[in-house]
């Protein structure tokens, strides 16, 4: 991951909102959920979500896909993983007597 796309994130991640959005769909696990289902979970407005959801999407943090009338919203494990991975990736460089160990993946 490049440093632009770790400060995407990490801003996206940055307001309530869309912290907890993201922290939902990872409890929801790979099947998503329908935006509505989303918006009442998180009890904001429809129009305050789709800005949200857009700037989670502008991150690569959540995607979606239209099944009909509906719209389910997924989070991106692959990014999310790449930012863990990034953060963590020159963990305990400095210090050779700490038994370091990169952080697991989540879901994938």
């Amino acid at each position: 991951m490049e440093l632009s796309n770790a400060l995407a994130a990490l801003g996206a991640l940055s307001h309530e909102h869309r912290l907890r959005a993201v922290r939902q769909l990872i409890q929801i696990g790979p099947v998503g959920m329908p935006v509505g289902a989303l918006r009442d979970a998180l009890g904001i407005p429809p129009a305050t979500l789709t800005a949200h959801l857009n700037v989670l999407r502008a991150a690569g943090l959540v995607r979606d896909r239209r099944e009909g009338r509906v719209i389910r919203v997924f989070a991106n494990y692959a990014q999310m993983n790449a930012l863990l991975g990034y953060l963590t990736e020159n963990c305990c460089a400095s210090d050779p007597r700490t038994d370091c160990r990169p952080v697991a993946a989540c879901c994938t």
